[in-house]
């Protein structure tokens, strides 16, 4: 399989700009209690400006994505970036509460434009061969954001403080410089470009069906992610009462596991296929229910955390490809951004869900963990195969009989 040095470079620039999306909202999450204090207020109330991030994904999914199927994937991809990087470092300068979650909805909004213009430009250009190793890599980037978040805060907090940690966020702006010098149209956007097409709403209702079930899908999906995430930092500090350093090392091998599987799994549905892919992988989570969530001491806790996260990113890794693969040419880049945030808002309940019924059992967050993770598998298992197959479909030609038809 060949690749160019075109592809290599989009490749990159699309997981760099996932990875450091998700480093710049995970940077908050470690400074909760600091900015608490600033401004004399309680945890929840900061934790509001998290809510209305993920909330406003959706809205920036919409926004970006039609901006990319309408003036191209690449400069698209360049106002994004730029976007979130500055609202990450003017979060930094709030003088007060309410100035930081208005930032911080606004930051939802560049945020939830990202994955689906750099997964939509990144699936139309690389060798259709080597799309689910790619789909699995920018998978990937969400773990990858979440490490590089923590390695920060580990080194530089200390001396930066929590308006620092912001101010660093704003790095990722210079990949805004290398997107433009090495980075690509997609071809088949191109191919698209310059024929009348159909517009979100008459291709979203001539193609409703798939609509829904992506949406429901997805929102299975998010539960799965976030069912097995979220919280469990608190599980281990409420249940088990480790200190901050085993907490923190625990998330960290549970992020390189979840890397694995989503490289791991996004390779394989190249030769099994998407479906036969996603349905193994959330399957897994099954038999490592018990060791994940009700063994007690750090080591097995760390090795349940690291298999559970194998089989949850492993299922997430071929998301990319598949709905890129499944989505209709004129509105691939709006179509999977929009569908993943919807079932992000709608699996926003998830925290509220899971800790009411862990306090109503006596702070028994294991089993609370338990009961949504194994019933989303199982709902993921099942859904799978409703969804067609199209691996390897060619992107360029079948965006060019759009143009013809329309």
């Amino acid at each position: 399989m060949s690749w160019t040095r075109e592809q290599r470079n989009v490749t990159i620039a699309a997981y760099l700009g996932w990875t450091l999306d998700a480093f710049d909202f995970f940077l908050m999450v470690f400074v909760l209690r600091d900015i608490a204090a600033e401004f004399n207020t309680k945890i929840p109330a900061v934790a509001v400006a998290i809510t209305l991030t993920l909330a406003m994904r959706p809205l920036g999914a919409l926004i970006f994505g039609r901006l990319a199927d309408k003036f191209g994937r690449r400069p698209t991809l360049m106002v994004n970036i730029a976007c979130y990087s500055l609202l990450e470092l003017l979060s930094g300068f709030s003088p007060n509460l309410m100035t930081l979650i208005v930032l911080r909805a606004l930051f939802g909004i560049a945020m939830g434009g990202e994955w689906g213009v750099g997964s939509a430009l990144t699936m139309e250009t690389v060798p259709p061969k080597a799309r689910g190793f790619v789909s699995g890599l920018l998978q990937a980037g969400y773990p990858s954001g979440y490490l590089l978040a923590s390695i920060v805060f580990g080194v530089l907090y200390q001396y930066v403080g929590w308006r620092g940690m912001f101010f660093i966020g704003v790095a990722p702006a210079l990949l805004v410089l290398y997107v433009r010098a090495h980075v690509p149209e997609s071809p088949a956007w191109r191919a698209m470009e310059k024929r009348p097409r159909p517009g979100l709403l008459l291709t979203l209702k001539q193609n409703w069906k798939l609509s829904v079930y992506a949406i429901v899908l997805m929102t299975a999906f998010n539960f799965f992610s976030h069912g097995t995430q979220d919280l469990y930092p608190t599980f281990l500090r409420e249940q088990h009462h480790f200190e901050p350093h085993t907490v923190s090392w625990i998330t960290i091998v549970l992020n390189i596991g979840a890397i694995i599987g989503g490289l791991f799994f996004g390779s394989m549905s190249e030769k099994i296929g998407r479906r036969w892919a996603i349905f193994i992988a959330s399957l897994i989570a099954l038999p490592v229910l018990p060791l994940w969530a009700f063994s007690s001491g750090p080591v097995a806790l760390a090795s349940g955390a690291f298999l559970m996260q194998i089989s949850v990113q492993g299922a997430w890794g071929v998301i990319p490809v598949h709905l890129n693969e499944v989505s209709p040419d004129e509105i691939r880049a709006t179509f999977p951004g929009l569908v993943y945030q919807l079932g992000n808002l709608l699996a926003s309940v998830n925290a509220t869900l899971q800790a009411s019924l862990a306090v109503t059992h006596d702070n028994n967050y294991g089993m609370a963990m338990a009961i949504v993770a194994g019933t989303v598998a199982v709902v993921i298992a099942g859904l799978i195969f409703f969804s067609r197959e199209r691996r390897g479909i060619d992107m360029t030609q079948s965006a060019r009989h759009v143009g013809a038809a329309t």
